[in-house]
């Protein structure tokens, strides 16, 4: 199995590429990691997947594709990491898509979206907030994945820690706001194996995986959506 990691060095992704690449999770899987900046390169390498530079965020739509020919999978863990609105358009919406679309020009079927809990029209983030283009990218993104033809999971953890994993979790539904007061921490390193498991787990293909901390084995809860 080929995967492609794009944004390789994000705090979720720097701890999925070794979970991956050593078959901490699974049979070893070959993982491409895609970052931006040619100083970058090496830190991938460290991590055990083969680096590949490509700026996404300029990229056109066949550039990706070039980038992923031959790949099984993509992972989406690329972001703007907020701040200015018109970069989080350009990385969180418009890059995603284009990577989508890439993805299907070049025969990938499986593509699975690292998001946020609150991807859905009823987030509650005001259009005054900071907050609110990286709320408003991620939805149209993930709302654009749905539209395709791709073998896709979108996976919206709650509010992230960077506390030891537990390898649990707590399915939460796929639909509406979370009620209020729920605690939906969940550790960084517990979401990568979410997203290593999500991969080989044919449940959780067309479902958006919503999730906190909790007392579910992550295996065991990704087949409940079956």
């Amino acid at each position: 199995m080929k995967v492609v990691v794009i944004g390789a060095l994000g705090k979720v992704a720097r701890l999925l590429v070794p979970l991956l690449a050593d078959g901490g999770t699974g049979p070893v899987v070959d993982v491409v990691g895609v970052v931006r900046r040619p100083e970058q390169v090496d830190r991938v390498a460290d991590l055990g997947a083969d680096p590949l530079l490509l700026d996404v965020e300029n990229a056109s739509t066949d550039e990706i594709a070039a980038a992923l020919t031959g790949a099984d999978a993509v992972v989406w863990s690329a972001g703007a990491g907020g701040g200015n609105p018109e970069r989080t358009y350009a990385v969180d919406r418009d890059a995603a898509i284009r990577s989508m679309d890439a993805a299907a020009g070049a025969g990938v079927r499986r593509y699975v979206m690292v998001s946020w809990i609150g991807s859905t029209p009823e987030h509650g983030v005001p259009t005054s907030a900071g907050f609110y283009a990286y709320a408003d990218a991620k939805l149209a993104a993930d709302d654009h994945l749905r539209t395709t033809d791709l073998d896709w999971t979108i996976l919206g953890p709650g509010t992230l820690t960077d506390e030891p994993p537990t390898g649990r979790i707590a399915l939460l539904p796929e639909t509406g706001a979370v009620p209020s007061g729920t605690d939906t921490s969940v550790p960084r390193a517990d979401v990568a194996q979410v997203a290593a498991a999500a991969l080989r787990e044919p449940a959780t293909i067309g479902r958006f995986v919503r999730f906190s901390s909790g007392d579910d084995p992550i295996p065991a809860a990704l087949r409940k959506l079956g």
